[in-house]
Formats: structure tokens, C-alpha cells, sequence
């Protein structure tokens, strides 16, 4: 049986120098973020980790929310750690990066730097256009998560897609993607050469929208597009450390 409490929202005081803004993503839940989470909390860093609202519950939950409701969630996380620590870096992965983009467009330098796992801007295809239409149709369509190349691994994910709830994903991706010019802040990617489930086009799109004077992109090649919890996972935690080390000093 898996432990319940992987599902929850993660919260650490410590230092007051250093705090991290962890961001997981749609239809996934702090599940696929935590280990990560642990880690900056073993150098001694103040974290959230939120449970986006509608998240590692039902996907009938998620389909009622949206991502006002999400980006609201990540804000107050983040202004908890503004309140408190000196530097605030914001990680996600996913739709978790396109939230830490939304972050940093938003709150400019008083966010620190990011590091993106994955993230997503950006779905191409005519079923994503025709998601509004089709959320009016049916409520879920075949689920997206548990891309992992590693065995016996299970990021705990949504067993559908919740349509209407994608929908509202849309209009977050198009706001953020419209902004990215408005990221000054230094960048860290990680981004899988195999991920089923983010279009490639997605890392150098961001790469080459923002305004970042350090950004800098690192191609995984062991694992998919879950990778915080697959077999590069130790290299992105021990990355972003590395990283977030250099910007704050």
C-alpha cells in the first residue's frame, strides 16, 4: 500500500537565507517532487512543497479547479519563504516549471533563480486547441503520467486526464509563454531527450524567450519525463544544489 503521506504538501523552516519554492505538476501531486524536496531540506533550506488544489486526490477534484487556483497555491507558498528567507528559488517540473515561470514573471527579482524539470509552455496538436470543446463533451480522457524509464517506479499520477481541468491548463500555458520575456532571472533546464509526454520544442522555446543573462539547459538522457523520481534524479538534485549555491553567492 502506498503511504498517504507522499501525497501531502511539504513544509520546512530552516535557514533564513535560502528557501525553495517546489512545484509539481498537473495531475501529479508532492509525490513526484519530494525526494527533491528532501534533499534542498538536507542542506539546511526553508521549503514548500504545496499540493496544487484538485491534485493527489480524484481527477474529478482536479476538473473542479483551475489555475487560478493552482498558481494561488504556489503564490502563497511563496510568499510564506519570501516572508522569511532572504533568497527564494523556485523549482518545478512540468506544468510544476510553467508555475516557477508564472513565479518569477510575476514577483521579478525577489525571486532568486529557477530550476525547471521538464517544463511546459507550450502543447502542440489539434486535440490540445479543441481541449475547451471537448471538456463539454466528456469529463477524462486516457491519463498522461507514469512516463518513467525506471522499473517499479510509480509517480502515483492521475488514472485519467481531467478534461475541463486541462482546459484551464491551456490559458495558464498561453499567459505564461506570452510572458516569458519578462524571466530575468538565472535559469537551470532539465530536459529529458526522452519525454513522452512535453514536446521538445518546449526547452528551446524557453531558452531563447528569455531574458535571462545566465541560462543554461542540461539534456537528461536516462530518464523520462517524470525525472525527479527516475534514474537522473540524483544528478538534478545534486545540480541544483550546485546552482543555487553559485546565484546566491
Amino acid at each position: 500500500m502506498v503511504d498517504a503521506a507522499l501525497f501531502e504538501p511539504l513544509s520546512h523552516d530552516g535557514s533564513t537565507e535560502i528557501g525553495v519554492l517546489v512545484c509539481h505538476g498537473f495531475t501529479g501531486s508532492p509525490r513526484s517532487m519530494r525526494p527533491w524536496a528532501e534533499h534542498l531540506i538536507g542542506q539546511g533550506w526553508s521549503i514548500r512543497l504545496p499540493r496544487l488544489p484538485g491534485h493527489g486526490t480524484t481527477w474529478q477534484d482536479a476538473n473542479r479547479t483551475g489555475w487560478r487556483d493552482w498558481y494561488g497555491a504556489v503564490d502563497s507558498a511563496f510568499g510564506e519563504l519570501r516572508s522569511r528567507c532572504t533568497k527564494v528559488f523556485a523549482v518545478g517540473l512540468s506544468m510544476g516549471g510553467a508555475l516557477a515561470l508564472r513565479i518569477a514573471e510575476q514577483h521579478g527579482d525577489a525571486v532568486a533563480g529557477l530550476v525547471l524539470v521538464n517544463p511546459v509552455v507550450v502543447v502542440p496538436g489539434i486535440q490540445f486547441r479543441l481541449v475547451p470543446m471537448i471538456a463539454k463533451i466528456v469529463a477524462s480522457v486516457p491519463a498522461i503520467g507514469n512516463d518513467i524509464a525506471k522499473p517499479g517506479v510509480d509517480e502515483g499520477a492521475y488514472p485519467r486526464t481531467p478534461v475541463k481541468a486541462a482546459a484551464s491548463m491551456k490559458q495558464l500555458l498561453a499567459l505564461v509563454r506570452s510572458d516569458l520575456r519578462h524571466v530575468t532571472q538565472p535559469l537551470r533546464m532539465y530536459s529529458s531527450a526522452n519525454d513522452h509526454v512535453v514536446d521538445p520544442r518546449n526547452g528551446p522555446l524557453i531558452m531563447k524567450s528569455v531574458s535571462s543573462p545566465l541560462a543554461e539547459r542540461i539534456v537528461l538522457t536516462d530518464s523520462y519525463h517524470v525525472a525527479t523520481i527516475d534514474n537522473d534524479a540524483e544528478r538534478i538534485f545534486t545540480g541544483s544544489v550546485e546552482f543555487i549555491k553559485q546565484v546566491a553567492s
